[in-house]
């Protein structure tokens, strides 16, 4: 027999038990305020307790263990391990440090692109007719009268097709390829495309910074982009550029052999070649991303093969692609709040 006062401390670190995965407790039927605990002997109490228990009456033995409390898993080191603010690092828009990093990498490599091609332009390009290259431009901007000396049908083709790529990627840069995160707006840059296509265009491709910012309803209605969304502003597009590449296509053998001893010899028609072939070779980037702001990735991708031809791609989804008044997503919260 036990003496009638005793206690018992539950202060171990290791109790050998035959079912170490289960804890239950057994209340004594003859006095429900005492307990016997066994715990988990694998599961080291983190604030353990020394437990002292009377006896009431003798020839009862009440066993007790110490209640571990855990505690509850420290926020900060979770949120350090999501990146800081919530986000998994690596995350935001198109960057890094949720959102406001970003990697640098393309428009670095954008920009040596490009600096390597102005080199190109003003130092290697071929220059071996430049009285030539002053009489045709002045020719193709109607500068000179009537003189009996007929065009090459591919240059002048070439020539205003050329008028047409700024058109194109106004309607594709505006508004969805606008930057939200920086303050550099996009139409200067389009203005200049009028003189210097792609290689005015280029300086805003490395200073782009997605996403777009979002579109007023009122800001649709007005100029310009009343006339950019606008299906009467593509159609006329791809009716012309199919226009002028029917004309050049249905030129003489001997037109295309003329036209590429120019571009071999004429620093003006050889540096609108290079334009024409940039601009041809961005334009399906910049539909992706205007399709996707739209949210039409799923019902218009097989467009994107169709953007690799030169001019009819991108002007054909233009004519397709529905109007960003019919897709709330690209609309700003204020306005989708007045709906």
């Amino acid at each position: 027999m036990l003496a009638s006062t005793m206690f018992i401390s539950c202060n171990f670190t290791y109790l050998p038990l035959q079912c170490p995965k289960f804890r239950f407790s057994a209340q004594n039927p003859k006095n429900p305020s005492l307990k016997t605990i066994i715990s988990s002997p694998f599961l080291k109490p983190r604030n353990e307790n020394t437990i002292i228990l009377p006896f009431q009456k003798k020839g009862y033995l009440q066993i007790c263990s110490s209640v571990q409390t855990q505690n509850p898993p420290d926020p900060v080191s979770l949120e350090d391990k999501l990146g800081g603010n919530g986000r998994r690092s690596g995350g935001g828009d198109g960057g890094g440090g949720g959102g406001e990093e970003r990697d640098w990498t393309t428009s670095f490599l954008l920009f040596g692109f490009w600096v390597g091609l102005m080199y190109y332009v003003f130092i290697l390009a071929p220059n071996q007719t430049p009285v030539t290259d002053v009489y045709f431009l002045k020719k193709l901007l109607n500068l000179k009268g009537e003189d009996g000396f007929q065009m090459n049908e591919v240059l002048v083709a070439l020539w205003y097709i050329m008028g047409l790529w700024p058109l194109i990627y106004s309607m594709l840069l505006l508004p969805t390829a606008r930057s939200s995160k920086s303050k550099i707006p996009v139409w200067p840059f389009l203005i200049l495309s009028c003189f210097g296509g792609a290689y005015a265009l280029l300086p805003y491709f490395v200073l782009w910074r997605p996403p777009p910012p979002p579109v007023e309803e009122l800001e649709l209605r007005r100029w310009p982009l009343n006339i950019l969304e606008s299906k009467l502003t593509a159609v006329i597009s791809i009716a012309a550029g199919l226009g002028l590449i029917i004309y050049a296509g249905l030129a003489d053998g001997d037109v295309w052999e003329e036209f590429y001893q120019l571009f071999r010899e004429s620093k003006f028609i050889h540096l609108t070649c290079i334009d024409f072939t940039l601009l041809s070779a961005f334009a399906p980037f910049w539909v992706y991303n205007d399709m996707t702001a739209r949210k039409w990735y799923d019902k218009g991708s097989w467009l994107l093969p169709i953007s690799l031809f030169p001019f009819l791609g991108p002007a054909l989804y233009l004519l397709l692609r529905p109007s960003l008044s019919v897709t709330p997503i690209a609309l700003s919260p204020t306005a989708s709040e007045e709906k």
